[in-house]
Parts: C-alpha cells; sequence; structure tokens
C-alpha cells in the first residue's frame, strides 16, 4: 500500500481514490481500477458498491496475497451502477472480456475461466456452465470471475426464463417424448419440460432469445418487448399468456429481491466431479439410466428431545438451494433415528406421490442398514413404488443397498462416493444449521 501521501504532503492517485470511493452508492454494481495512465487494470462486481471497492484501500487488502502485489498502482477508481447483483455479474464478464485487465487473471489460480454456454443447433437449446466451452453449435457469454456466483445467477435467470439444463436429446418429430416424466424442475415450474412437450419448439426458442437478450446487456429493451406482447395478448383476449408475461416482467423488474447469489451459487468443490460422479453411480448401482436427481436425508437431535430431519436436493451432481426442505419429527418421542427417517420418508413421499410429481432418481439415508431398512418400511407401508434407496455409512463409508447383505465398498478416490459423501455432508450440515435455529429461538423463548 502507498504511503498516506507524497513526500511534499500531495495526495497521491491513491489517496484520492480511496476517498472517491466513500462517495459511491450501497447499492449493486462494477467498479473499475485504473493506474496513473487511466488504464483499467481491475474490475470486479459488488452488491455494495462502496463496501466491496473501499474493501481495497484497508490494511488488510495490503496484506492479502492475492492483492498486495497491485494495489499500490491503484490511481483512480470509478463505478458503473446496475440494477441487481445478476445484472453486475452480466456486466462484470463483460467488462473483462472487452477490457482485458491485467490484474483479473489472478482470479483464476490457474483454473479456466468458467462460461455460460447456449447450445444452438438443438431443437430445444439447453443452458450450462462449462469450463471447456465447445467451438461450434454454441453460445457463450463470459467468461467469469467465479462459477459458483454464475450458477446462483442460472438459478435465479432460471425462474424467470425456465430454461433446461438437462443433456436430453429431444426431437419434436419423436412422439415418445410425450409420454416422458418431467424431472424436478419442471414440478416446481423452473423449466416448461420440453421433454414432455409442455412447450412447443418455437415458443421454447423465444423463450432462450429472451435471455441472451438479457445476457447481452439488453433488459430494458426485453422489458419494452415483453409489454409490447403482453398488451397484444390482452387484446386478443388471450389472458393467461398475458398474465404469464406480466409475471415475467415483475420477475425481472425485481431481481434485486431474488436474494443474494450467494444463497443460490453452488459450492466450488474441486475435487468433485459431477458428471464422472453420475456415471460412475449409474455403474455401480446397475441403473438403467445416468441418475440426475439425488435427495439426501439425515438427523439432528435438538438437546436429546426435539428432533429435526433435512432433506438436500441435488441436481446434475450440484446443490440445488431451492429443492431443500426441513422437517420437525412430530411423532417420536425422544432419540429414535429409524423411526425418525421412518417418518421423513413417509411425509416426504406421500407428498410427492399425491401431487403426482416426479421422484429423485436415488434417494440417500444417512446411515447403515438399520436405516435404510426403516426408509424402505415407509415406502412399504404407503404402499408407494420406492426410487434407488441406498445409505452411507460414515464410519467405513459403506454403502447398503434393499436386498443385499453385504455393504458396496468402493475405492476413497470414487466419483461415485465423492459424490455420494458431498450429498451426505451437505444434509448433514443443513440438519444442524436447523438444529442451531431452533436451540437459539428455544432459548430466546425462555
Amino acid at each position: 500500500m502507498t504511503d498516506a501521501s507524497s513526500p511534499d504532503n500531495t495526495p497521491t492517485g491513491f489517496d484520492q481514490a480511496a476517498a472517491k470511493v466513500k462517495t459511491f452508492p450501497q447499492s449493486p454494481g462494477v467498479y473499475l481500477m485504473k493506474d496513473d495512465a487511466g488504464r483499467v487494470i481491475y474490475v470486479g462486481k459488488a452488491k455494495n458498491l462502496r463496501s466491496r471497492a473501499g474493501s481495497y484501500f484497508l490494511k488488510a487488502a495490503a496484506e492479502d496475497a492475492r492483492t498486495a502485489p497491485w494495489i499500490g498502482e491503484i490511481a483512480d477508481i470509478d463505478y458503473m451502477d446496475c440494477d441487481s447483483e445478476v445484472d453486475a455479474l452480466l456486466m462484470e464478464s463483460r467488462l473483462i472480456k472487452d477490457i482485458q485487465p491485467k490484474h483479473n487473471k489472478e482470479l483464476k489460480d490457474d483454473k479456466t475461466f468458467p462460461y455460460l454456454m447456449i447450445t444452438t443447433r438443438e431443437e430445444f437449446p439447453r443452458v450450462e456452465v462449462t469450463r471447456e466451452p465447445k467451438a461450434k453449435g454454441v453460445k457463450l457469454y463470459g467468461p467469469f470471475a467465479s462459477a459458483g456466483a454464475l450458477r446462483g445467477a442460472i438459478q435465479v435467470l432460471q425462474r424467470i426464463f425456465k430454461f433446461r439444463t438437462c443433456s436430453l436429446d429431444i426431437s419434436e418429430s419423436d412422439e415418445r417424448w410425450k409420454w416422458f416424466r418431467p424431472c424436478l424442475l419442471a414440478s416446481i415450474n423452473q423449466c416448461t419440460a420440453p421433454c414432455n412437450f409442455r412447450i412447443g419448439k418455437d415458443d421454447y426458442r423465444r423463450d432462450i432469445k429472451r435471455l441472451q437478450t438479457f445476457l447481452e446487456g439488453g433488459k430494458r429493451k426485453l422489458i419494452k418487448e415483453m409489454r409490447d406482447e403482453m398488451m397484444a395478448a390482452s387484446k386478443a383476449m388471450d389472458f393467461e399468456r398475458a398474465a404469464i408475461v406480466r409475471d415475467e416482467i415483475q420477475m425481472l423488474e425485481r431481481l434485486e429481491e431474488r436474494g443474494e447469489l450467494d444463497t443460490h451459487a453452488q459450492p466450488e468443490v474441486f475435487y468433485i466431479d459431477p458428471k464422472k460422479g453420475l456415471a460412475g453411480l449409474r455403474k455401480v448401482l446397475a441403473l438403467s439410466e445416468t441418475p440426475r436427481v439425488i435427495e439426501g436425508v439425515d438427523i439432528a437431535h435438538l438437546g436429546g428431545g426435539e428432533t429435526v430431519a433435512s432433506l438436500v436436493q441435488f441436481i446434475d451432481g450440484l446443490p440445488f438451494k431451492p429443492g431443500y426442505r426441513r422437517f420437525k419429527i412430530k411423532d417420536v418421542n425422544g432419540i429414535d433415528d429409524f423411526r425418525s427417517i421412518y417418518e421423513v420418508v413417509s411425509r416426504r413421499f406421500r407428498r410427492l406421490s399425491d401431487d403426482s410429481d416426479a421422484f429423485p432418481d436415488i434417494l440417500l439415508i444417512d446411515g447403515g442398514k438399520g436405516q435404510l431398512n426403516a426408509a424402505m418400511a415407509a415406502f412399504r407401508d404407503q404402499d408407494i413404488t420406492p426410487p434407488t434407496v441406498i445409505s452411507l455409512a460414515k464410519r467405513d463409508e459403506e454403502i447398503f443397498r434393499p436386498g443385499e447383505s453385504d455393504p458396496l465398498r468402493l475405492s476413497k478416490n470414487s466419483f461415485a462416493l465423492r459424490l455420494l459423501q458431498y450429498v451426505r455432508d451437505e444434509s448433514h450440515r443443513f440438519a444442524q444449521h436447523y438444529h442451531h435455529i431452533l436451540r437459539n429461538k428455544s432459548t430466546f423463548d425462555r
């Protein structure tokens, strides 16, 4: 970090930038660090511009190995307002690509940049995050500074544009898709389910085009076009379509209320390869298809009395936070993990069955053979055909399967085992978090 002032007590460019940042708004946006020649040397996004940009002028930044080598070059700083944190993420990406600031590359730690990729040669284009973008047949957006924040933004945008993220090869000419059962994203209204022909090719591509307009910075243009469509639908007495477009406009206008990206972001766990983990599970569990949706259940106890449970949901090998659920155990007195698991599984799958919602491909129970048997008893007593149900015992990381006396033991380096451990550990973390919430509540209620 530079000295407070030059030898003749004239404020340095760094000092002036430090003073300037105190006038920044406390709202989302992008900040641009400049050197004494006016060149942009770093671009960053912020939920709170004043707080985030101001952190570079604190003592901690001068001691941080990531920023210490270059913050002394800062001679000026500017910012650009954005409507939301999602808009800021996209603006940051466009600026990094256009300007290529020399110090942004240090964010990558020798990893490739993540991109948002939209396939263009498929009848129903799909959206995915990739570090290995294809050269043809795709539209790329990025690079982005954070894969986690990018996944969080995709989950937020998927609530508006309802695009698919699966790898299914859907063809409008193949009528067999009419009888395909959509995944849980359709059940929670985050995908229009082209895999079940619930939307036609032209309407689906219109939604993808809207997404692209937004990603390219045309949010205001997009909202104007959607308002025109809403009015046209209303005049044509198509009030259902007009209401759908109206709701989409409102969600776009209130993106800043959609929650923080960190809430939706998937953790960066680099030792886990989701695709290889899912492919490995298909092989070791002898499944007919590669699983997409995994749910994990765990139990936690509140002071030896109150029992709570968590259910986490992973889609395509990554946590899907909107699918998480919490349960207060109602019908069990004292500590009884078996009966608690029985109750949670009964309540969860009774609800899914009654609502005709899709089941997960794999249900993972935290525990050994006893916990697995309790889950299977719930399906039997509810007269519900179970999905693939397994349990993972933490002591020796053994996988138990219904009807199999011997556990399945995988290599510690197995991608399949690592993915199951990830699901199990996340369900445990989520259960403990709920446990702490209730414990604090019971303390304050005394």
